[in-house]
C-alpha cells in the first residue's frame, strides 16, 4: 500500500469540531513544506454550519479532498460507517501515513482501518487519560494509542501514561499542544471580533458556559441540577451559553420547557465560530464547561474554568493551570463561581511546550521518520 516517492502522501482526519483546531496548523504547515502533499478528509461527524463549515472558513482550512458526510448515529453505526467510507479513500490515494487527532469516533474508526491496512498511523493528543471506562472518549483514546505507529503528546500526563502502558519511547514524542498553536496565532484577529458588543456584555463581565457530554445532559436529574445553579448565577452575573444541538434538545425535553426563556440574565445562542468564541474564552470572568479543549484553551489565556465532571484527562490544566473539577450539585456548582468572582488573583502557568509551534515539531518529526523508511 506504501507510496515509495520521495514526497509523503498524508491524510489528515477532522471529524468534529475539536479535530479542526488540531489539525488545521499541521495541514497549512504541510501544505506549504515541500515535502509533504497533504490531503484532508473531514468524515462529517459535526456536520452542520455552526458546528463545522464556519470553522473550515475562519481557520482558513480548504475545502476537504474528502467528505464522508457520516452525520449523527449511534457510536457503533457512526464508527462503522466512517471505517467503510474510510477504507475506500486508503484504497484509493494509498498514503504513506494517516494523521488522526484527539478522541472522537472519527478518530478510532480512520485508525483502525489504516492499520487493518499496513499502514502507518500518528495520533495527535496521545496518552491522555481520564481513567473513566464510561466515557467514550476514554476508550477511542486507549485503542488508537495502542495501534498508532507515531504518539505525539500534549502533556507530561501522557508521556507518564504511555510509558506505564508499555508503549516503546521510540514511538512517543513529547510536542506540546497543536490547538494552543492556533489559540495563539488567532489572538489577534479575535480580539478584534464583535461578539462583546453584539451580546452587550464588558469584559470580565460573564460568565460563559458550554455542556454537551452525554453524562452531564442525557441524565435528566444531572442537567436539572447545572441548571438550577446557572438559575442562580445568573442572579448575580450575566451567563453567555452557546447551546449544543443534543443539549438543546435535551433541555427542551424537560418538564419546565419554557427554562430557556424564564431566565433573564442568561443569553442561550447557536454554537459560535471560532474567533467569536475564543474573544469569549479570553474575555469571560469565568468558563464553565465539560469540555476537554476548553480546560486547555482557558489555562493558556490564564481564564478561570470549571470543569463539570468528576475527572479530567488533561491534569496539567489543574496542576498549572486555571482548571478545577467541580462536582455535579447545584450548591458545589454555584459556591465555585462565587468563590471565583470574590476572587480576582488566579495564579496560572502555560504548560511546558505550549508555546505555538507544537505543529511544527510534528512536522520535522515525521519528515525524517518518513524519510527514514
Amino acid at each position: 500500500m506504501q507510496n515509495n516517492t520521495h514526497v509523503h502522501k498524508v491524510i489528515n482526519v477532522v471529524g468534529a469540531r475539536p479535530n479542526f483546531m488540531k489539525v488545521s496548523p499541521i495541514h497549512q504547515r504541510m501544505v506549504a513544506h515541500p515535502n509533504f502533499n497533504p490531503i484532508l478528509v473531514h468524515t462529517g461527524q459535526h456536520y452542520d454550519n455552526n458546528m463545522s463549515k464556519i470553522f473550515f472558513d475562519e481557520l482558513g482550512l480548504p475545502e476537504p479532498d474528502y467528505y464522508l458526510g457520516v452525520g449523527s448515529d449511534s457510536h457503533a453505526k457512526q464508527t462503522a460507517k466512517i471505517m467503510v467510507e474510510f477504507e475506500s479513500i486508503l484504497f484509493k490515494e494509498k498514503p504513506n501515513i494517516v494523521l488522526v487527532a484527539g478522541d472522537v469516533n472519527s478518530t478510532i474508526a480512520c485508525a483502525l482501518a489504516t492499520v487493518k491496512l499496513n499502514i502507518k498511523v500518528a495520533h495527535i493528543e496521545s496518552g491522555l487519560r481520564s481513567f473513566d471506562r464510561k466515557m467514550p472518549e476514554e476508550i477511542n483514546r486507549v485503542l488508537t494509542d495502542s495501534i498508532s505507529d507515531y504518539l505525539f503528546v500534549t502533556e507530561k500526563s501522557g508521556l507518564e501514561n504511555l510509558k506505564t502502558e508499555g508503549v516503546s519511547d521510540e514511538k512517543i514524542f513529547h510536542v506540546g499542544n497543536t490547538m494552543i498553536d492556533w489559540v495563539f496565532h488567532y489572538l489577534d484577529k479575535a480580539d478584534r471580533s464583535t461578539v462583546l458588543r453584539r451580546f452587550d456584555i464588558n469584559q470580565q463581565d460573564f460568565v460563559l458556559v458550554t455542556l454537551h457530554r452525554p453524562s452531564n445532559v442525557d441524565d435528566q436529574t444531572v442537567l436539572e441540577q447545572i441548571l438550577n445553579a446557572l438559575e442562580k448565577i445568573q442572579e448575580k452575573i450575566k451567563i453567555i451559553f452557546p447551546i449544543h444541538p443534543r443539549t438543546k434538545k435535551k433541555i427542551d425535553d424537560l418538564e419546565d420547557s419554557n427554562y430557556m426563556i424564564s431566565s433573564q440574565n442568561i443569553c442561550f445562542c447557536e454554537p459560535l465560530g471560532y474567533l467569536d468564541f475564543l474573544k469569549l474564552i479570553k474575555s469571560a470572568k469565568v468558563v464553565l464547561t465539560d469540555s476537554g479543549g476548553i480546560q486547555e484553551e482557558s489555562t493558556a489565556l490564564g481564564v478561570p474554568c470549571l470543569t463539570l465532571r468528576e475527572n479530567t484527562e488533561r491534569p496539567i490544566t489543574i496542576e498549572k493551570g486555571t482548571n478545577k473539577l467541580v462536582e455535579i450539585s447545584t450548591e458545589k456548582i454555584i459556591k465555585s463561581v462565587e468563590e471565583i468572582l470574590s476572587n480576582a488573583n488566579i495564579n496560572s502557568i502555560i504548560p511546558s511546550l505550549w508555546d505555538g509551534n507544537a505543529s511544527g515539531r510534528i512536522i520535522d518529526i515525521l519528515n525524517k521518520r518518513l524519510s527514514e523508511l
